[in-house]
C-alpha cells in the first residue's frame, strides 16, 4: 500500500488507496479545508484523484500560483454553464485560463451585450450557490464524438478528433452539465468563490484562423478574495487612463495607419524620445565594452535557411521573389548578420569575449487582431547584442549583463524585478557538459543579483538555456523585456569559429542579450509607467516657455534662446491665448517644466518655474533657473 511522501520530505503511510482530500485531511483540518487540487510526482490532479501506489504529493491552495489558476479554469466552465442556461443553442468551444483570468469562447448567432454580461455574471453566482458537485469520466473517442455532435456541439466533436490517439477524452461534469477538459477542477461550483467579474466581449476566429467562422469570446477575471478583485479592478482602472495610445495622442508622439498595419509613425516628440532612449543605451554599452554594428534589413532566404529561422519563423517572415528568381526575406531578428560580420576575419581566443550591439530594425508579422499600439508591432527595433565568447567566459559574460540590464532598468525607474531562468528542454543541441556549464553560469548571475528568481523547468530554448527579466510597473502588471540566452547551436551551423590556445579552431559560444527587448514596445511601457510623466531626461519636450502677453514675448524668446543653447529641448507658446489655457494646454501633453514671464520677470530678469502635477511656482533669477534645469538634464550613467 502507499507511501505518501509530502513536499517537506515527511513520509506517511497508508494502508490502502488514497485520495487527496484524505491526504489533506491527515495532514491538517485547515489544509483539508483550502485544498483545492493536489500535485501527484510532478503532475496536477483532482483531489478525489485514486493513488494506490508510492508517490510524492503536494497539496496545492489558492496560495500557490497552480491553486489561483484553477479557479480560473472553474470559472471558465461556469461561465459557459451560464450561458447555455441562459442562452440556449450556443456551442461551446474553448475555454483556458489566461493571465490575470480567463475567456471561453462561443458560436452564437446574435451578438452577446453588455447588458447580457451582467445576467450571465448573476447566473454564474447563482450557479457558485447551487454547489454544483464535480466529477471526472474517461469516455471512448467515438463514443465521445457522436455524442457531441448528437447534442449540437460540433466544435467539441472537432476537437475531440484532434487528440492524439495516446491520451485520455476526459469529461468533467459540474451537476449535469459536462465539457471535455483535460483538468484538474476543484470538488464543486462552491468552491471558486465569488471574486469574479467578466469584462468584455470581443470576436475570436476559430482556432485563430481568420479563415474560420468568427466566434464570440467572452474574457473574466478571477482572483482568491474579493479584496484581490478590488485591487485588480483598480488597476484596470488605472491602466486605462495611462493607456499609451491615449497619452501617445495627447503628447504628440507617434500616430498608426491602415496603410501599414503595425509600424509606427513617429512625430518628432516621440522620435526625440526614441533617439534619447537609443543615444544613453550607447553610452551604457560603449562603458561596458560593446562595439555597435549594422546590418542589412534584408537578406536572402539561403542564410535563414541555413540558420534555422526559415523552418521556425518562415510563416511569419514578409518575402520579396526579385526577377532574378531569388527569394529574400525582411530579417525577424538580427543574429544571423550579426555572425556573418564576426565571421570577417579570422578570429582568435584573444579577441574574445566580442561584444558586438546592433539597433537592428526587424519586421515580423503578427495577425491584425493581435497589433496592439506600441506593445505589439509588425515592425520593431531590438536592442540587440551577441557576445561571441569560450566556454570558460560563460559565466564572467553572463555576470556582467545581468548586472548591466539590472543598472538600465533602475536607471529607467524600474526597480522591481523578477527574474526567471528556463533551463534543458527535452529535445536540445550540443553537449550535455557545455550545458552543465551554461546553467551553471546563469544560475549562479541571478543569485549574485540578490533578486527574486522563478526556475521554468525544461523551458529553455532548444539551442540553450535563458534568463528573462520581467519588470513590474507601479500599478504592479509584470512585463517580461530583457532576456540573455546561451546559444550552443547557431555559431556551428553559421560556421562561426576562433582559434584556441593549442591553434585549433573552435566554435565560439554565443550570448544573445536584449535589454529593452523592443524599443517600441518598451517606449509604450514606460509612458504607462510613468502615465507620461516621464523623468526630465527622458522627457522629449523638456520646457515651454509661455509669456503672460505680447509685449514679453522678445524676452520668452531670449529665454528660449538660452534655454537651447544649454541643450534643454524647448519650446516658447507665443499664441495670443490666455496663460491659463495655456498652463493647461501644455500640463495635458505632459512637459515637465513651464517657464512663465511677465512684467516682475523681466525687471528681475529672473523667470517662474510651473512643475508638472504642482500648483506651485518657484521666481528664480534666469542664469540659476538654467543651470539647475541643466544639472536634472543628464542621463543617469555612472
Amino acid at each position: 500500500m502507499p507511501d505518501i511522501k509530502l513536499s517537506d520530505g515527511k513520509k506517511i503511510p497508508f494502508s490502502k488507496k488514497i485520495n487527496g482530500f484524505e491526504i489533506a485531511s491527515k495532514i491538517s483540518k485547515s489544509l483539508a479545508k483550502e485544498a483545492c487540487i493536489m500535485s501527484v510526482d510532478g503532475s496536477l490532479k483532482d483531489l478525489s484523484f485514486s493513488i494506490s501506489k508510492n508517490a510524492e504529493v503536494r497539496i496545492i491552495t489558492l496560495k500557490d500560483k497552480e491553486g489561483l489558476e484553477v479557479i480560473r479554469h472553474d470559472a471558465a466552465h461556469v461561465l459557459a454553464m451560464a450561458v447555455q442556461e441562459l442562452f440556449p443553442g450556443t456551442q461551446v468551444t474553448i475555454g483556458p485560463v489566461i493571465e490575470d483570468g480567463f475567456y471561453y469562447d462561443f458560436a452564437r448567432k446574435a451578438p452577446f451585450t453588455n447588458e447580457d454580461l451582467v445576467k450571465i455574471e448573476k447566473k454564474m453566482r447563482d450557479i457558485v450557490d447551487r454547489d454544483e458537485e464535480t466529477k471526472r469520466e474517461v469516455w471512448k473517442r467515438e463514443e465521445a464524438i457522436k455524442h457531441f455532435k448528437k447534442i449540437g456541439e460540433h466544435y467539441k466533436a472537432e476537437i475531440i478528433k484532434d487528440i492524439p490517439k495516446n491520451e485520455e477524452v476526459s469529461i468533467y461534469h459540474h451537476g449535469k452539465w459536462h465539457d471535455l477538459c483535460r483538468g484538474p477542477h476543484l470538488a464543486s461550483t462552491g468552491k471558486i468563490g465569488k471574486a469574479f467579474k467578466l469584462t468584455k466581449v470581443s470576436g475570436a476566429y476559430w482556432r485563430g484562423n481568420s479563415k474560420n467562422e468568427m466566434l464570440q469570446r467572452i474574457y473574466g477575471t478571477c482572483w482568491a478574495s474579493k479584496k484581490e478583485l478590488d485591487e485588480y479592478l483598480q488597476r484596470l482602472e488605472e491602466a486605462e487612463k495611462r493607456d499609451h495610445r491615449k497619452l501617445g495622442r495627447e503628447m504628440d508622439l507617434f500616430h498608426f495607419r491602415e496603410e501599414s498595419p503595425g509600424a509606427v509613425f513617429w512625430h518628432h516628440k516621440g522620435w526625440t524620445l526614441f533617439q534619447t532612449l537609443v543615444d544613453y543605451m550607447r553610452k551604457k554599452q560603449k562603458k561596458a565594452g560593446y562595439k555597435e554594428i549594422n546590418t542589412p534589413e534584408i537578406l536572402d532566404k539561403t542564410l535563414w535557411e541555413q540558420s534555422g529561422h526559415w523552418e521556425k519563423f518562415g510563416e511569419n517572415m514578409f518575402t520579396s521573389d526579385t526577377p532574378d528568381e531569388k527569394t529574400f526575406a525582411i530579417k525577424p531578428m538580427n543574429c544571423p548578420g550579426c555572425i556573418q560580420v564576426f565571421n570577417q576575419g579570422l578570429k582568435s581566443y584573444r579577441d574574445l569575449p566580442l561584444k558586438l550591439s546592433e539597433f537592428g530594425k526587424v519586421h515580423r508579422y503578427e495577425p491584425s487582431g493581435a497589433l496592439h499600439g506600441l506593445l505589439r508591432v509588425r515592425a520593431f527595433t531590438q536592442d540587440d547584442a551577441h557576445i561571441f565568447c569560450t566556454e570558460d567566459q560563460i559565466t564572467d559574460e553572463c555576470l556582467s549583463i545581468t548586472n548591466l540590464i539590472l543598472e538600465i532598468y533602475k536607471d529607467l525607474g524600474f526597480e522591481n524585478v523578477l527574474l526567471q531562468f528556463s533551463d534543458r528542454p527535452e529535445k536540445r543541441v550540443g553537449d550535455d557538459k557545455i550545458w552543465d556549464k551554461a546553467e551553471s553560469a546563469l544560475l549562479k548571475a541571478i543569485k549574485e543579483s540578490k533578486l527574486k528568481y522563478e526556475i521554468n523547468k525544461g523551458e529553455g530554448a532548444f539551442y540553450g538555456p535563458k534568463i528573462d527579466f520581467v519588470l513590474r510597473d507601479t500599478i504592479g502588471r509584470d512585463w517580461q523585456c530583457g532576456t540573455l540566452q546561451v546559444d550552443l547551436n547557431l555559431p556551428s551551423r553559421l560556421g562561426a569559429s576562433y582559434v584556441a590556445t593549442d591553434g585549433s579552431k573552435k566554435v565560439p559560444v554565443m550570448l544573445h542579450r536584449a535589454l529593452f527587448g523592443s524599443l517600441e514596445r518598451f517606449i509604450g511601457i514606460l509612458i504607462e509607467h510613468y502615465a507620461g510623466k516621464l523623468p526630465l531626461w527622458l522627457a522629449p519636450l523638456q520646457v515651454v516657455v509661455l509669456p503672460i502677453a505680447s509685449e514679453f514675448d522678445n524676452y520668452a524668446k531670449n529665454i528660449f534662446k538660452q534655454c537651447i543653447k544649454a541643450g534643454i529641448n524647448t519650446e516658447v507658446d507665443l499664441k495670443n491665448q490666455k496663460i491659463n489655457y495655456k498652463i493647461r494646454e501644455h500640463s495635458l501633453s505632459k512637459v515637465p517644466l513651464l517657464l512663465i514671464c511677465g512684467q516682475k520677470e523681466v525687471d528681475n530678469n529672473s523667470v517662474t518655474i510651473r512643475k508638472l502635477g504642482s500648483e506651485k511656482q518657484e521666481t528664480l533669477p534666469l542664469d540659476q533657473a538654467i543651470k539647475n534645469i541643466s544639472e536634472k538634464n543628464k542621463f543617469p550613467i555612472n
